[in-house]
């Protein structure tokens, strides 16, 4: 398979990209800050996505993966934190980014009848509210619905699309107190992909194929 995976440079994005090379499959990786054999690329800059789509271009692309993100607001205080840039800033990354490097690639989606894995997470349903991390839970639950009319979108075309929640894994963002280490979750979301088809498109699961209420 030719893959695409943004956020390749540490945590569940670095073992992804392991996994796939392991078995074979080929990866062009991306992060901000490029090198190591990773594109460089800034989710939230168009010129850079851009630039990712011309070097692309022509190539047809199986698995388009979606990870970067962001958790800028974790641990904000109610009464005073949550600033509007931070709301701009995650949300540019975790929905805007993902939308339009999905829009950039879909000459290549369509040449290969490829589908398209978006990272959310549990925190985007709007059935569990448990409160705080705003920011966060509003940006996964936005990018859940660009998913969701997305898969309606392109139904005609062969592209499947799935949102799917990683677990609460130990990575920088996670944290040491996670549930999960990164093996864990990124074999069971190597799973959720060769699993995904336009009959399941749209689907939003855990790594370990749970529906999640949206």
């Amino acid at each position: 398979m030719q893959i695409v995976l943004t956020g390749a440079s540490r945590g569940i994005g670095a073992a992804l990209r392991a996994l796939y090379e392991e078995r074979g499959d080929s990866v062009t990786g991306t992060s901000r800050a490029g090198g190591e054999g990773l594109l460089a690329l800034d989710v939230t800059d168009p010129t850079q996505i851009k630039a990712m789509a011309d070097a692309l271009q022509g190539k047809p692309i199986d698995l388009l993966i979606c990870n970067a993100g962001v958790y800028l607001d974790k641990g904000e205080p109610l009464e005073s934190g949550f600033p509007a840039d931070m709301w701009a800033q995650e949300f540019a990354t975790n929905v805007t980014g993902p939308f339009q490097c999905i829009q950039a690639l879909l000459p290549n989606l369509k040449a290969a009848g490829g589908k398209v894995a978006v990272i959310s997470s549990a925190m985007g349903s709007q059935e569990r509210a448990p409160g705080g991390s705003y920011i966060y839970r509003a940006s996964k639950a936005a990018v859940l619905n660009v998913v969701r009319n997305l898969a309606t979108d392109l139904a005609a075309e062969g592209i499947a699309l799935g949102a799917y929640h990683p677990g609460w894994v130990r990575t920088d963002m996670g944290g040491s107190g996670a549930d999960i280490d990164v093996a864990t979750s990124a074999n069971g979301l190597v799973q959720r992909f060769d699993a995904l088809s336009t009959a399941t498109s749209g689907c939003f699961e855990t790594y370990e194929g749970t529906k999640i209420p949206f």
